[in-house]
């Protein structure tokens, strides 16, 4: 199996060997075969990443150790939480909810069936939940907690945005305020001071409901499972990929009408490219791009480019005046790769180059948020369609929402030509 560690290793120092030879060959020392140098030494990265994402693609597949370690840290961060009262309920709750896992109502004692729909209709009456129905269960709260964090693990809206997470999904008011073109004033001696009250608005986020879809999984691996093998890890597993896919699409291109807005929807154009640019751009572009988005955003933390990877395959060779590459690679996540100075975000549900698409985003991506409901329901499905198959189905509900919260422009988007 390949050393994830030791590829990382190997890139950095090939990182660190290109780098040098920018920051010191520059003039006329930056000769033809430097930059062969510096070409090889790119190429020698990608071939490096692109190991290491099979790499980690495959300790996924396998669900390994490193899988069911962060779990179990996520169940031990949420428990930590949680009063002696509550963590004795959760406890209870945990080990009954999988009982029902594990067996259905049908294999399970009366006292565990009759707690199971205690604990869920308790939280319906108390509005923590609206998503459940008969034969649905509320999940443990670390349960679900993990399912939220195993979403962190796939997309890339969530490596960016700011999330809230809350018990309940009812609509939040949410404040917003411009202050990037309000200033103070120059006040004469025994003059009073003006009023200049901050200019609030709201936008609501919800709380969408979303499926996994059934997921259907062998009898056999329900009635073997032993040491090696954590049943509840990976059913959540499977869950979490597909809510995680269907949410990082609406995140990023979402129409907002009855789903989440995208960012990419609700970005306004920054950069118009010019005809004759429906497939490409050139280095001048992602400079008016980053000009169009306030200096008070380009100073935050959160901001940075996102694209998809064909846009960052394309934008890899792009290079300025002087023959510098815009591509920068870096040594580690303190020090990440960048396209001309800005760190940047790899999203598979950005639109690639084509006419008339917003294949760029670029500004302070933490303005926008996504809203979990942490209150999450599990269907279980044993009846005839599922058991002369020899398996099992499994059905989460879970509910999110996402939309850019600054009322202001703190994401411009690159939009390509029509022709």
């Amino acid at each position: 199996m390949l050393n994830i560690k030791a590829l990382r290793e190997q890139r950095a120092e090939k990182a660190r060997e290109a780098r040098n030879l920018l920051d010191t060959k520059t003039g006329d020392a930056f000769t033809k075969e430097v930059e062969t140098q510096i070409d090889a030494l790119y190429e020698e990265i990608d071939r490096i990443d692109a190991q290491i994402t099979r790499a980690e693609r495959q300790a996924r597949i396998d669900g390994d150790s490193a899988d069911l370690e962060r779990d179990r840290e996520a169940g031990e961060r949420i428990r930590s939480q949680l009063t002696p009262e509550q963590r004795e309920f959760q406890d209870r709750h945990a080990a009954a909810f999988r009982n029902f896992m594990l067996f259905g109502m049908g294999g399970i004692s009366a006292e565990d069936q009759t707690f199971l729909r205690e604990a869920t209709i308790r939280a319906a009456q108390s509005g923590q939940q609206s998503n459940g129905a008969q034969g649905g269960y509320l999940v443990p709260t670390g349960w679900g907690g993990q399912l939220l964090e195993a979403l962190a693990q796939f997309g890339g809206m969530r490596d960016v945005a700011t999330v809230l997470s809350t018990a309940g999904g009812n609509t939040i008011p949410w404040p917003t305020v411009d202050e990037t073109a309000v200033e103070g004033e120059l006040v004469p001696e025994s003059q009073a001071a003006s009023a200049g009250d901050f200019q609030f608005g709201t936008t609501g986020i919800g709380a969408y409901k979303f499926s996994s879809k059934i997921v259907a999984i062998p009898i056999e691996l329900l009635q073997d499972q032993g040491p090696g093998i954590d049943m509840e890890a990976f059913t959540r597993r499977a869950l979490a990929t597909r809510i995680a896919r269907i949410t990082n699409r609406l995140f990023t291109t979402g129409s907002g009408v009855g789903q989440p807005q995208g960012v990419v929807t609700a970005a306004p154009v920054g950069a118009a490219l010019t005809t004759g640019s429906s497939t490409s751009f050139a280095p001048d572009a992602l400079i008016d791009l980053e000009h169009s988005v306030d200096p008070a955003y380009r100073r935050m933390p959160g901001v940075g480019y996102m694209f998809h990877d064909n846009t960052l395959r394309y934008a890899k060779k792009l290079k300025d005046g002087n023959g510098n590459y815009l591509w920068k690679p870096g040594f580690n996540a303190k020090d990440p790769d960048t396209i001309n100075g800005y760190r940047y975000t790899i999203n598979q549900q950005m639109p690639t180059m084509a006419a008339n698409a917003k294949s760029v985003l670029f500004g302070d991506l933490s303005q926008y948020m996504i809203r979990d409901a942490m209150q999450v329901t599990l269907f279980r499905f044993d009846d005839s369609a599922f058991a002369t198959k020899g398996q099992v189905g499994f059905l989460a509900f879970s509910r999110h929402d996402g939309r850019i919260i600054s009322a202001g422009a703190p994401i411009k988007a690159m939009q390509h030509s029509a022709s």
